[in-house]
């Protein structure tokens, strides 16, 4: 009766060094089970909205590669930023957003993968009125992982999507040069809001309300009211008071001629909603 017990310790430890002795890495494979590690908030200078970076793991030499599971409620984005070895997006869930500086904004969708190749400024994130999951993957190189810069303006992440910027159909939210021009002249459409608004407006050098009253002053003085008349709309949503820009229009009278001011303050008294 002794001789069953004794090949089942037998095998026991023939099984312990079988393991043992395996050539190559002797660890052994690991499994981190899902819930075991608690989700963590994206920090709020690399993330806008509501993130959550759910059990990431890390590169272990030789290995270079690292990832994470990320979770954007609707609206929630990362900031601009680069990777020295690219990265790969796996979408698993709901509707998302990506975009390469310079380029449209794609959508994404569950079964999606993305490529983002090294050193292309870019960023991710849900769409408006959905949640989105990615698996990301991404190489370190010398250590590092990621190159976090200036995070994505609200007028940014509001461009069209690419094939929209010919159609408003239904669904389509145009912005308001595609509502004035983009039937007739889509192209240039496109360029005012993925250039000029999406691009220039949004350079860090100039704060916005900087660039209203500039473009506004230029408006005055080239007497141009038409398009005046958005401008100040806008230069109020940045921030310029209406007590600021009728002194602009007052100051621009002594150096871009009274005609041109009087027919700005008369813009300025219907946008304002002055009778």
């Amino acid at each position: 009766m002794r001789f069953f017990p004794a090949i089942a310790i037998s095998l026991c430890m023939l099984g312990s060094t079988a393991r043992s002795q395996t050539p190559g890495n002797q660890e052994t494979i690991r499994i981190t089970r899902s819930g075991s590690q608690p989700p963590r908030e994206g920090p709020a200078d690399n993330f806008t909205g509501s993130v959550r970076v759910d059990t990431p793991f890390q590169a272990t030499a030789p290995a270079r590669m690292s990832g994470a599971r990320v979770t954007f409620g609707p609206g929630g984005r990362t900031a601009w930023h680069t990777h020295p070895l690219g990265q790969t997006l796996i979408v698993t869930a709901g509707i998302g957003r990506v975009q390469r500086w310079g380029d449209p904004v794609d959508e994404i969708r569950p079964g999606d993968v993305v490529w983002i190749p090294p050193g292309q400024k870019h960023w991710h994130g849900a769409a408006p009125d959905s949640s989105m999951t990615h698996i990301a993957i991404a190489e370190q190189l010398d250590g590092k992982v990621v190159e976090w810069m200036e995070k994505v303006s609200d007028a940014q992440y509001g461009a069209l999507l690419r094939g929209q910027a010919t159609s408003t159909g239904a669904g389509a939210q145009p912005r308001p040069s595609q509502r004035a021009t983009g039937d007739f002249a889509p192209k240039l459409a496109e360029l005012t809001d993925n250039v000029l608004y999406a691009d220039v407006w949004e350079r860090p050098q100039l704060p916005k309300r900087d660039r209203s009253l500039v473009t506004v002053a230029a408006l005055i003085a080239l007497n141009r009211p038409d398009q005046l008349r958005s401008h100040l709309r806008i230069a109020r949503e940045n921030g310029a008071t209406q007590e600021e820009l009728i002194e602009t229009i007052t100051h621009l009278a002594f150096y871009a001629g009274w005609p041109s001011a009087v027919t700005a303050i008369g813009v300025a008294r219907e946008v304002f909603g002055k009778k």
